[in-house]
């Protein structure tokens, strides 16, 4: 209703009260004030009214103008000739652009989750892991030197430009529990040296990881390894292709799957002797396959000696153990921990069957 419509059925209230007017109708005196009150009540509801509808195209406007210059340094971001990421507190990486993901040889969109020491060669891997660990709350630049192993490519040594943002809402937190954002700029220095060029003494933490060298004749596998299956329970593909190709290295059968429902159809086809598997899964996680598997040893007589592996530092080893497994193993172990692990695991279990025997 327009504001002419409304003054007009105020006037036609006003002449209806004035012809009762000569009857002495009671109260006329306080009629005619409720309706004066009455206009301007819906005076002020219209000012009010006229406000916001300003307010809210101001406020469109507004959400319009960071919408714009979100996308413009989103482009940014995503076009920077720099290869540039942000992980979590853990390395778990959370945004990628596009020169990362070329410099790395993934696919831009698989990198979103996937922990970052999956593209660090094993020699620095242990430094990666300290570092992670000992960033403060807040701090200036960094400089870590790492060599990255892109995938199908050579190794290459490569500076890396840190700095951490803290996303939490609680500074009094603990330092595990705080939402610390890593920002990396990753920078290959091979680009910067002359092909073939000899590295400067002490350019990397880990150099003879830089320099390809023969191969030494393979030693013979311990016997634990020999023939050894493992069955490996991973929802992440990268994860099961960095596990198959540390296993099969050693001479380690490997079978992957990436669900707890695949997982127990695999147990009778494959029969594994160690079982690794994810906690933390969509659907059914590592808990639910460990007990159910504990639950059926039973039926198919024999016992199979699992680890847990996962992402999450802060994930409960005793909650693990008191599950079912055996071991508990994080995800950015280096392969020579993986290895041993199996191996030893393996080895447990045959002990324990040659002690039933006797």
């Amino acid at each position: 209703m327009s504001n002419d419509q409304t003054e007009q059925h105020f006037q036609m209230i006003r002449q209806w009260l004035m012809t009762l007017q000569p009857k002495n109708i009671a109260g006329w005196d306080e009629i005619e004030a409720v309706l004066e009150d009455l206009q301007v009540s819906y005076e002020q509801m219209q000012t009010c009214l006229e406000i916001a509808e300003i307010t809210q195209e101001d406020l469109s406007q507004q959400n319009q103008r960071i919408a714009t210059a979100y996308n413009h340094y989103r482009d940014l971001f995503q076009s920077a000739p720099i290869a540039y990421l942000v992980s979590d507190a853990k390395g778990v990486i959370l945004e990628a652009n596009g020169a990362i993901a070329h410099l790395l040889n993934v696919p831009q969109p698989y990198l979103a989750g996937k922990p970052l020491m999956l593209y660090v060669a094993e020699g620095d891997r242990s430094a990666f892991r300290n570092h992670l660990s000992q960033l403060p709350y807040e701090s200036d630049r960094q400089i870590w030197h790492m060599t990255v192993c892109p995938r199908g490519r050579q190794p290459f040594a490569s500076e890396w430009h840190i700095a951490t943002l803290d996303a939490s809402t609680k500074p009094d937190v603990p330092h595990s529990d705080r939402q610390i954002e890593i920002r990396i700029a990753v920078y290959d220095l091979s680009r910067s040296q002359p092909e073939n060029a000899p590295l400067e003494p002490g350019a990397l933490m880990q150099p003879a990881t830089l320099t390809p060298q023969p191969s030494p004749p393979a030693l013979p596998l311990p016997q634990s390894l020999d023939g050894l299956r493992v069955l490996v329970v991973e929802d992440e593909a990268d994860i099961r292709e960095f596990v198959t190709a540390v296993f099969e290295a050693h001479g380690i059968g490997v079978k992957t799957v990436s669900s707890v429902a695949a997982a127990l159809e695999a147990l009778e086809q494959f029969r594994p002797d160690v079982l690794l598997s994810d906690i933390r899964m969509p659907e059914r996680d590592g808990y639910s396959l460990i007990r159910q598997i504990r639950a059926l040893e039973g039926q198919m007589g024999r016992h199979i000696p699992a680890a847990a592996m996962t992402a999450y530092l802060e994930e409960d080893r005793e909650k693990v153990i008191k599950a079912g497994f055996e071991a508990h193993l994080h995800k950015l172990a280096q392969p020579s921990e993986w290895v041993e692990l199996v191996a030893q695991l393996a080895r447990e279990a045959s002990s324990l069957g040659h002690d039933a025997l006797d």
